[in-house]
């Protein structure tokens, strides 16, 4: 028991700059006062103390404002920031490791009894504030759902989901970018520089104009070369002549815009 509470303690001082001491964390982290009694409902669970757990889990939502049904698996190492109004169904497993903030619900679309209706979370998971994760399904390893995204598919591990409907804006997890991240340390709120996906569509648009205005330039390039030695094929007036032979097209700027 005192080995996960002082796992408990260690992890949120480590991702969590505000912690300032053991004795903080110990006595005003409502994350932590939640998964200790979530722990105590947890076994009256499974040893068929059903009211029991209910009741302790009814009386870790009052002092807490978090809700954890007692049937739910919460794994080891697992961070509950803020945690006001968080919710986790019944059927809901949280892998070691991951990180839930305030406002989050892991909740269910079935109402058929003793069905999987909560998602799994994996190892390592970040669901940022307001997300609603809503389903049977699985989240994989090191996976990130953004903040107030509305996720209704599993995601892959190392992955990010953005969006209502959430839709997931990284398909792998490539060895750059885990160098990077751990570059960066923690990432809070499941948020990085890459997820927006309008964002990212309007820097490979302007990436894909770029390229066409480069080609363009050279064609140009070469039919005034032509044109000079032959003096048979004249450039076209319609098209001045600085304007076929240079680039105007700044995509660096552009991309500037819209980071």
């Amino acid at each position: 028991m005192f080995d996960r509470l002082r796992e408990d303690i260690a992890c949120i001082r480590e991702r969590d700059p505000a912690a300032r001491s053991t004795w903080e964390v110990l006595t005003c982290y409502p994350g932590l006062h939640a998964l200790v009694l979530h722990r105590r409902a947890h076994w009256c669970w499974t040893h068929g103390l059903r009211w029991a757990g209910r009741f302790i889990s009814h009386l870790a939502r009052f002092l807490t404002g978090i809700e954890i049904h007692p049937g739910a698996t919460i794994g080891r190492r697992v961070f509950i920031d803020h945690g006001m109004g968080l919710v986790v169904g019944e059927t809901a497993e949280v892998g070691d490791e991951c990180t839930l903030y305030h406002g989050v619900t892991l909740g269910g679309t079935s109402l058929a009894k003793g069905a999987k209706r909560h998602p799994t979370l994996g190892k390592g998971v970040i669901v940022a504030a307001g997300a609603k994760v809503l389903g049977g399904f699985t989240v994989g390893d090191g996976a990130r759902v953004g903040s107030n995204a509305v996720l209704l598919q599993p995601v892959p591990p190392g992955a990010t989901a953005v969006g209502i409907p959430a839709r997931i804006v990284v398909k792998s997890a490539d060895a750059q970018r885990e160098e990077q991240a751990a570059k960066m340390g923690f990432s809070a709120y499941g948020v990085t520089q890459g997820d927006d996906p309008v964002a990212l569509a309007m820097k490979g648009l302007i990436d894909h104009a770029a390229g066409h205005e480069h080609q363009i330039a050279l064609l140009w390039q070469a039919i005034e070369k032509l044109s000079s030695r032959s003096r048979e094929l004249p450039m076209p007036e319609c098209v001045p002549q600085d304007a076929a032979l240079t680039e105007g097209f700044d995509a660096e700027r552009l991309n500037r815009l819209v980071k």
